[in-house]
């Protein structure tokens, strides 16, 4: 979850900072001209790693399916170890979110399991602008890095609770819904991003691609899902859980 506002230190190359920063040296110039590179990254390396995910369980029990005992995932990222931390709790774990830095960057990524209407699915949330003009001002980048990087955070949910799939492989069929939370309209939005096996495994773009593949991406994610945002019941029921939302 690399940083997602925008650093303005002109110093070496920063690698977990959504700006890489080079140096190049042009012909018949004696000074090296610095040159700011917008690489689309988040979570560091595009790839999934297993290796750089911590994962703690906070008061669940793999053998409870989510329809029977709330469960939620809370994603963070280290830019000092450049590791994952995937809790995996009843609630959001705010411990993980706690600190200015954490305020400032607002790069984690919260999911939770929801029952509704008897059909189980996975809601993800990515804030994209809001709290300070920072976000703001870089919103349309931070939503095309959440929207590329969408795959890696899937697979991270499914490999750190990988024993509740296998428990119930039937979740994987669960249709993935993400929230972008923003105070701008064009990324304010609920998009489904199709069964959560499938989703998981959808190809990241190059990091080097240009945000005007933004909507290519989008519509790849999302082309096979033309279905609306499922509604609890208005009334107490068995067919809907949890009865309040956890995130």
């Amino acid at each position: 979850m690399s940083t997602l506002t925008t650093s303005f230190l002109p110093s070496l190359e920063k690698e977990n900072s959504l700006f890489v920063y080079t140096t190049t040296r042009r012909r018949g110039h004696s000074k090296k001209s610095q040159s700011i590179v917008p690489v689309a990254r988040l979570f560091g390396p595009s790839i999934f790693e297993a290796s750089k995910l911590k994962v703690l369980f906070l008061g669940v029990d793999e053998k409870k399916h989510p329809a029977k005992l709330p469960r939620t995932y809370t994603l963070t990222h280290s830019d000092i170890t450049c590791k994952l931390t995937l809790a995996v709790s009843q609630t959001i774990n705010n411990s993980q979110l706690e600190g200015w830095y954490n305020r400032l960057q607002r790069d984690e990524v919260v999911a939770e399991w929801k029952k509704v209407k008897g059909k189980m699915s996975l809601h993800v949330h990515c804030h994209i602008s809001g709290d300070h003009f920072l976000l703001d001002f870089v919103a349309r980048l931070r939503y095309y890095i959440f929207c590329k990087e969408l795959p890696v955070v899937l697979k991270a949910f499914v490999h750190g609770d990988g024993n509740l799939l296998k428990n119930y492989p039937e979740l994987e069929e669960a249709l993935v819904w993400v929230y972008f939370h923003s105070n701008i309209q064009e990324f304010n939005k609920v998009d489904c991003w199709g069964p959560l096996k499938e989703a998981s495994s959808l190809s990241s773009t190059t990091t080097n691609s240009s945000s005007s593949e933004l909507s290519e991406i989008q519509m790849d994610n999302t082309s096979n899902c033309n279905l609306d945002l499922p509604q609890p019941c208005q009334g107490s029921c068995t067919c809907c859980f949890p009865s309040r939302r956890k995130i």
